[in-house]
């Protein structure tokens, strides 16, 4: 009952009171953004969600657009500013995802929207990740580290979609509070991790 009818609901709730509760701080940080980075403020992405269905994902921009002398994007390392890391250690930058979760396109808990392109690496297991509605936070961020290895990030994304509960989703936004809490001891900020490029049992 809870999975196919009250997370929608506490959904629709909880973000839209976060909404309200932090439009302040969503006004400061575009603010910043405007000012540091320029526009446009929002960086708009298409992303998987539930069943793979795409979806434009919103997040506060936090890299230039800083390109070579051939007119090619710099790579993110380079182009990922001071305040952008600053924005990625308190998960600032993902505040605009809760018009996305208000919207029907994301869940407060679910495993992290990835890149449209990863779809066809997945593997038969890997592919139930999109069994569920996509989260601003999950398992694996909630209970990993930021090296994370691809395949120990889709395992605990799979374990999510069959163990969907209210006090399961309440300890994984919690242990997510402090995570976020403690990110600046690891750098997290700056890392900027290697694309996904298949696991060994993927099919092709």
């Amino acid at each position: 009952m809870y999975r196919k009818c009250f997370k929608r609901l506490l959904d629709i709730l909880l973000s839209a009171c976060a909404l309200i509760v932090l439009s302040w701080v969503l006004l400061i940080v575009a603010v910043l953004v405007r000012t540091k980075l320029g526009s446009p403020v929002i960086f708009c992405q298409e992303r998987p969600g539930k069943d793979g269905k795409i979806f434009k994902m919103y997040k506060f921009r936090s890299m230039t657009d800083a390109r070579d002398a051939e007119g090619n994007l710099l790579p993110d390392e380079v182009r990922l500013t001071k305040l952008g890391r600053i924005l990625r250690s308190t998960s600032l930058d993902e505040l605009p995802e809760l018009w996305n979760i208000l919207k029907g396109d994301m869940s407060i808990v679910g495993p992290r929207p990835l890149l449209v392109k990863y779809l066809p690496l997945y593997n038969e297991e890997q592919r139930h990740r999109h069994d569920v509605r996509p989260g601003l936070t999950g398992l694996s961020q909630a209970v990993g580290d930021v090296d994370m290895t691809w395949e120990r990030q889709f395992q605990l994304d799979v374990e999510y979609t069959g163990h969907v509960t209210f006090l399961w989703d309440v300890k994984i936004i919690l242990l997510t509070v402090k995570r976020v809490l403690v990110r600046n001891q690891h750098n997290y900020g700056s890392y900027v991790r290697e694309e996904f490029r298949g696991s060994e049992t993927v099919e092709r």
